[in-house]
């Protein structure tokens, strides 16, 4: 199978990566000639499928399925209308996107449907945590204490041109689980636990069985598939929520790949969610069965005679990377690694039978690293707490 991707930075990469692992061949198109997903894609091609269009619906029609992996709405409305004239699968829904990138909107969809969600202002006092309502990941995020933090916050919202949406801070395991839909049903697959970095951004995502107690895993699942029936989702979509001492709190949707997730889903499980859905889409089945292990999945960034642990937007400036096997000893990774490099990036996955034995394989990939690299410090900071 031959996948087409239309994008090449951080989700890109992911998109890339599972198609390596299910065997599909890659075609991947950026505007930049930087993107970081074409040196590890079989072929690519640098242009803009907005002012290209002719071009890129050439090159496109010689995939079997194609899959954006980007978040510019212009791209997304020019490939979808593209899409349209060709009788090729396309894996994304722009419906259920225009959706789930609207916070306001999506949350509103979700309190009809009883999802828990955060209170909203001022019902919610402070604590609270102020986001934009159009943004991706944690641009424009701000958690604040106070009148004059608010109104800073807010600033921060308004000069990015967006919509302020104020909610309550909830404290907790931060979550998140992925769903294909049809467009009548759906399917959840398998939980995970993101970790973040000092900015709020992505550093580690661990896939373990025991993420959430068996009945609260069993909620979440129901809740993706909720709401992707309930938005009759025809791709693919994330569900982030908060594990608070009174429950789940979802946060938000995304219908899109998301990055670093399903990598850790694949590398735990087995199961691959892209091939999944590129299988749905043609009316075949896998076949895969899932085994229940466990995983971890890390950026890292190796500076200043340190090595660090980083969030996705850090290691989103990586330039030319390669994917490898057995990484300083780690299972799988993405990399511009070269002997005697002063700056370079890694995301690294390991996976083993329990959480002591990634971490055992984890603690083995620092070590040497820190070793063979003549480092100094092993630095890992996390989010300033409320």
């Amino acid at each position: 199978m031959k996948i087409g991707i239309v994008g090449g930075a951080l989700q890109g990469m992911e998109a890339v990566f599972l198609s390596n692992k299910a065997g599909f061949e890659t075609l991947v198109i950026d505007r930049k000639d930087s993107a970081p997903a074409l040196s590890i894609s079989d072929t690519h091609e640098v242009l803009d499928v907005v002012k290209d269009s002719e071009k890129a619906k050439a090159m496109l029609s010689d995939c079997d399925v194609v899959m954006p992996a980007l978040e510019e709405m212009d791209a997304l409305i020019a490939l979808d209308e593209m899409m349209q004239g060709l009788e090729i699968p396309f894996l994304f829904d722009l419906a259920s996107y225009n959706i789930s990138s609207s916070k306001e909107r999506s949350n509103s969809i979700m309190s009809e449907l009883g999802v828990p969600i955060p209170k909203p202002w001022p019902e919610c006092g402070f604590p609270a945590i102020v986001k934009p309502s159009s943004q991706s990941g944690s641009i424009g995020v701000s958690a604040v204490n106070s009148k004059e933090e608010m109104d800073a916050a807010l600033k921060v919202v308004e000069d990015l041109n967006d919509t302020p949406v104020v909610q309550e801070f909830v404290s907790g395991k931060s979550v998140s689980i992925e769903v294909i839909g049809n467009g009548t049903s759906a399917t959840s697959f398998k939980t995970t636990e993101v970790i973040l970095d000092s900015n709020y951004d992505c550093k580690m995502v661990l896939c373990e069985p025991n993420v959430l107690p068996k009945e609260d895993n069993d909620i979440f699942a129901e809740i993706g598939k909720k709401v992707a029936e309930g938005i009759g989702l025809k791709a693919l979509m994330d569900v982030e929520a908060i594990y608070t001492k009174k429950g789940l709190r979802v946060l938000e949707i995304d219908a899109r790949i998301p990055s670093q997730t399903p990598a850790a889903v694949w590398a735990a499980t087995n199961i691959n969610i892209l091939e999944e859905l590129a299988f749905s889409s043609v009316g075949k089945s896998t076949g895969r069965v899932g085994r229940n292990d466990c995983s971890s999945y890390e950026h890292y960034i190796i500076e200043d005679g340190n090595l660090r642990t980083c969030g996705e937007k850090v290691f989103g400036k990586i330039k030319e990377p390669r994917m490898e096997q057995r990484f300083f000893g780690a299972d799988e990774a993405i990399t511009d690694y070269a002997p005697g490099k002063d700056v370079w990036r890694a995301t690294v996955m390991n996976r083993g039978k329990d959480p002591a034995d990634v971490l055992e394989r984890r603690k083995s990939f620092i070590r040497n690293v820190m070793d063979e690299c003549g480092l100094d410090e092993y630095i890992d900071r996390s989010p300033r707490m409320v």
